[in-house]
């Protein structure tokens, strides 16, 4: 199955049909990657300032929990209504978000900033999804999600320098109430680009995407969904807390995990959870590949400052090669057409590898480059095989289920993650933080990683 054109197939993504539209999106992402980093910067200033440590864990996963909402809610609307509405109430509620952060004067107040944000980021990246089949030629969506990819390489790179010199300078409140001044002229362009490049409406047919005369067309009615949704939130909230408390944490991560497993039976598509062919097994392996990254990074700094005695700065340098690596690789599969099947088995074996590379920095006599050689790898595979499950997604997906298939995609990805930190949190919260400790997480999540080479053949790529 193709997903529906509009726009007629004819000039590339910064051709002067798109320009407009693509530096819009490009600004927009740039501008969530600077946020996203600068968070975990500014946080422990926030912490201590809004006396607000006891809800240091719900800043971050308020925002996750309310992002898995949003994709849902983001995805049935796009595809019901064309992109252009969720896209428009998503920036809203990022940048409403980012201001009721930065000017708030308690932690309770900072947590619900934190949640718009997220919410609006989940309502305005899966708008995108839609944005990109709905306007783009086919041909060109391998280059637009590399470039999507890209846009986190300068942000990565100086976010936290960037984020220090403004807490430092002018007090952390501006982190938060800095990147609404600059959304304002990225929304004027997507303006722009809009006017030149029309998204359109749901697309026609019985499989547009409207509800049936028993409400539901064949789907799960959205309340019903919605429901699930905040069902999985709540899941996914107990499982990443639970993770890293110790007594109790084991049993409310195990609990968790049940919660967030029986709403996910109910969210993604039919056969996922057993790594069905086809778009199941796309939404597995991207679950799959981030949640072994994302797990395996979460300590690496950690280990390199402690076993090490590696400066923070210095430590970050090493993920940096990784968002670099990642950059490059995505912008290789996306000049040309290659074996997808290749690049989706070789993508996990790249990523084990770097782990088990990245792991052995723990020992003294190894150098520390070792690590950096390991995320260099790392972010390769990653790099290559994340623009190709994007594509997988839209091409498997009937005309008006790109939302709601590309909202299963990051469903999975946010619960692969979430599940991932919370296995090598409790392993840390249970042995503590120790160089042994540290290699068992990274043979865990290697572990992860490897399975993907399993599910890979069954993408239906």
């Amino acid at each position: 199955m193709t997903t529906t054109m509009i726009a007629p197939p004819s000039g590339g993504m910064f051709a002067r049909r798109h320009r407009a539209l693509t530096v819009g999106m490009v600004a927009l992402i740039v501008l969530v990657a600077f946020e996203s980093l600068a968070v975990s910067t500014a946080m422990p200033v926030v912490g201590r300032e809004l006396d607000g440590i006891g809800l240091y864990a719900l800043a971050f996963s308020g925002s996750l929990a309310a992002g898995m909402i949003a994709t849902v809610a983001g995805g049935r609307w796009g595809d019901l209504r064309g992109p252009v509405a969720p896209l428009w109430a998503g920036v809203a509620a990022f940048a409403a978000g980012l201001v009721l952060s930065g000017t708030a004067p308690t932690m309770d107040v900072f947590v619900l900033g934190r949640f718009a944000q997220g919410f609006g980021g989940g309502l305005f990246q899966v708008s995108l999804y839609v944005l990109v089949s709905r306007v783009y030629p086919a041909e060109t969506h391998p280059k637009v999600f590399s470039l999507f990819a890209a846009c986190w390489v300068v942000p990565s790179m100086v976010g936290p320098a960037v984020t220090g010199l403004v807490v430092g300078q002018f007090g952390w409140r501006w982190v938060f109430l800095g990147v609404p001044l600059l959304v304002a002229p990225a929304a004027l362009l997507l303006w722009r680009g809009l006017a030149a490049a029309p998204a359109g409406g749901p697309p026609a047919g019985p499989s547009a995407g409207e509800d049936g005369p028993d409400g539901s067309g064949g789907r799960t009615p959205i309340a019903r969904r919605l429901g699930w949704a905040v069902l999985a939130a709540v899941g996914a909230a107990l499982t990443q807390y639970g993770g890293s408390a110790r007594g109790a944490g084991l049993l409310l991560m195990a609990a968790g995990l049940a919660v967030l497993v029986t709403a996910l039976a109910r969210l993604l598509p039919p056969g996922t959870l057993r790594a069905g062919r086809g778009l199941p097994s796309v939404i597995v392996l991207r679950g799959i590949v981030a949640g072994a990254v994302f797990g395996g990074e979460v300590y690496l700094p950690l280990m390199l400052t402690a076993e090490r005695g590696l400066s923070p700065a210095l430590a970050g340098t090493v993920l940096t090669g990784g968002a670099l690596a990642w950059s490059l690789a995505s912008w290789i599969v996306g000049r040309r057409r290659y074996d997808r099947v290749l690049i989706l088995r070789a993508g996990p074996l790249l990523i084990t590898a770097g782990l088990l590379l990245a792991a052995l920095a723990v020992f003294p006599a190894v150098p520390v480059a070792v690590a950096f050689a390991g995320e260099i790898i790392l972010g390769l595979g990653i790099g290559s095989v994340y623009p190709t499950l994007s594509v997988l997604v839209l091409e498997l997906s009937a005309p008006g289920r790109e939302g709601e298939n590309s909202a299963s995609m990051g469903i999975g990805e946010s619960a692969f993650t979430v599940a991932a930190v919370a296995a090598v949190g409790a392993i840390v919260a249970a042995f503590g933080a120790a160089g042994p400790v540290y290699l068992a997480c990274f043979a865990l999540t290697a572990l992860v990683a490897a399975t993907g080479t399993l599910v890979a053949g069954r993408t239906g790529a």
